[in-house]
């Protein structure tokens, strides 16, 4: 009796890369955030949009801030370069970062507590300096770390956990950053993988500063006031021996539509987000026409999903002020310390 060989087959998660990398070479730790947590879903894109891009992992730079969202950063590319910084400042160690060391690839993530409110001045000035980063914002409109309260980015009616409506106007990041002059601009669903991750990959690859805005839906903070079996009610009419939680399990969200049409997603709240791709024929180089076309998208309550503006002439941080290439610590000790006296002309230009 003969028998004939089956090809191998490998699992998704194995199959090698242009550069022999598998997906499970640009992983990190296990995550701890909430089960159903769409930032574990943005995660999986960001692995999934390097190992397609065949990205060698020690030639990137991830960093964050503070927040749930700014836990990402440890959940993927553990051989990368990794800066944890406090609240609202990694734009200002991103600059830094990318002014030494040109040649490395940087990804922040960050959130809308993290960016819209704290960070907000660090955010405008790194869209302002363009600095080259692929800037990811997992936005959820509550602060999740300290009981789900309003962030800047919540929209005016919503309902917060206790019951509570935000009577304020949201800060939109995506129009933020084209007020600002931000050369890469987009935003999508942290449950739309297929749409998600090709605009990881161009956000990755722009020369300049790129921001993606991901609606990322928060699954702990969505009861509500008057269930008898909500976390607030319990703790109000028990007595607590030691104070406790259980997150229930949620499912991922996930969706799929064409360009040009709107998807209505259920939220895990029982809410409805009506998503809108922009068309095959939209250009996405006009800025006026961007900006535009968000805030009529706003006007019919949807959320304009896509690549929303770029620019193809943009410079980053490192041209406009014409660095020298490659990285600081490559160049030697007396052009990088030149002397008192060369300090001294420099400081001439300053008086």
């Amino acid at each position: 009796m003969s028998y004939i060989a089956k090809p191998k087959v490998h699992h998704p998660s194995l199959k090698p890369n242009a550069i022999g990398l598998t997906r499970r070479d640009y992983e990190g730790a296990l995550t701890t955030l909430c089960a159903g947590c769409g930032h574990d879903s943005i995660t999986a894109a960001i692995i999934q949009a390097f190992w397609e891009l065949d990205v060698e992992p020690h030639k990137v730079a991830k960093l964050s801030g503070i927040g749930c969202s700014s836990k990402t950063p440890a959940y993927f590319l553990r051989e990368a370069h990794g800066f944890n910084s406090v609240h609202g400042r990694m734009p200002s160690i991103a600059t830094g970062a990318g002014a030494a060391n040109s040649e490395l690839m940087m990804i922040g993530v960050s959130g809308d507590g993290d960016s819209l409110s704290i960070g907000f001045g660090q955010l405008c000035h790194a869209i302002r300096r363009n600095v080259n980063l692929l800037y990811v914002l997992e936005n959820n409109g509550v602060y999740g770390l300290t009981k789900g309260q309003f962030s800047a980015s919540a929209d005016p009616g919503s309902i917060s956990k206790k019951g509570e409506t935000n009577s304020m106007a949201a800060i939109d990041g995506v129009l933020l950053a084209l007020s600002l002059g931000a050369t890469f601009v987009a935003r999508s669903f942290s449950g739309d993988k297929a749409q998600l991750v090709p605009i990881l990959k161009a956000g990755l690859k722009h020369q300049g500063f790129a921001f993606i805005d991901v609606i990322s839906p928060c699954v702990t903070f969505n009861d509500h006031e008057g269930s008898t079996k909500a976390y607030a009610y319990t703790r109000e009419h028990q007595i607590e021996v030691v104070q406790a939680d259980y997150v229930p399990f949620r499912t991922e969200i996930t969706t799929e539509y064409e360009a040009g049409a709107v998807q209505r997603v259920p939220m895990h709240d029982g809410s409805i987000v009506a998503f809108r791709k922009v068309t095959e024929d939209y250009d996405p180089t006009d800025r006026d026409n961007a900006y535009s076309h968000i805030r009529e998208r706003q006007a019919a309550g949807e959320v304009a999903t896509g690549l929303l503006y770029i620019d193809p002439n943009s410079k980053d941080m490192v041209e406009q002020n014409e660095v020298i290439a490659g990285p600081l610590y490559s160049q030697p000790f007396e052009k990088l310390c030149p002397g008192s006296e060369a300090l001294e002309k420099l400081q001439l230009r300053f008086r």
